[in-house]
């Protein structure tokens, strides 16, 4: 899988070097292309964006730079395009799963200032993904959820144990972990942890995993 990331701040995707992302692009599980809407815009001074008809705060990216940038890294449209923007369909692991499972490369606009040009949604774009119900600056941190949660499911980034009982995994967020030492602070290692009793720790881990969930996200339960 190749993941293509358009935006007008690329500095801020060094962080997608380092860790779990970082290997797997070193290791060749997927590439990783950022790249500079700016590039591609047609204005002498490299402007990218402008003021909204109809008047508004703030300024709207143009439709023309990101346009010609996506038709640059996709030009035969075989990616999935996906704008990361507030008004989009909230991401769950549900459609991570699926992204990862497709197998095709990804397209993901970051949007910035006002919002971008609708034209560039209407003529570009395949869908509209949003992390969750707030707004942020811009589509880069969106954007950085969006591939490392997509990266994890990737075959050989992760062992497959890893991403077994996970939150969210059967509608259920994680059981507590716990590591050594057995004692910390007057708090020790619950019994049945140490017990090598794997029935019994799974059952364990099944029965905190539904309090945690009843209590944190109850809504998953319903």
């Amino acid at each position: 899988m190749k993941i293509t990331i358009l935006t007008l701040f690329p500095e801020m995707f060094s962080s997608l070097s380092s860790s779990i992302v970082g290997r797997a692009v070193k290791e060749g599980k997927f590439q990783l292309n950022i790249v500079d809407i700016r590039v591609y815009t047609e204005d002498k001074h490299l402007k990218c964006d402008d003021y909204p008809f109809g008047g508004g705060a703030g300024m709207v990216m143009m439709a023309q730079p990101i346009g010609s940038a996506i038709e640059a890294v996709d030009p035969d449209h075989s990616a999935r395009r996906i704008y990361l923007s507030p008004k989009g369909r909230r991401l769950t692991q549900e459609r991570v799963i699926s992204l990862a499972e497709e197998g095709r490369d990804l397209v993901l606009l970051c949007g910035h200032y006002e919002g971008v040009d609708q034209r560039a949604i209407d003529l570009f774009i395949d869908e509209e993904i949003s992390i969750g119900d707030y707004v942020l600056t811009g589509g880069e941190l969106p954007a950085m959820v969006l591939a490392d949660c997509v990266v994890r499911y990737l075959d050989g980034v992760l062992s497959p144990a890893s991403l077994v009982d996970e939150s969210f995994s059967e509608n259920l967020l994680e059981y507590p972990q716990y590591t050594r030492p057995v004692e910390y602070r007057g708090l020790t290692v619950p019994e049945v942890l140490r017990s090598g009793n794997h029935a019994e720790i799974d059952k364990w881990r099944r029965k905190q995993a539904l309090a945690l969930t009843k209590k944190m996200r109850p809504d998953l339960l319903e």
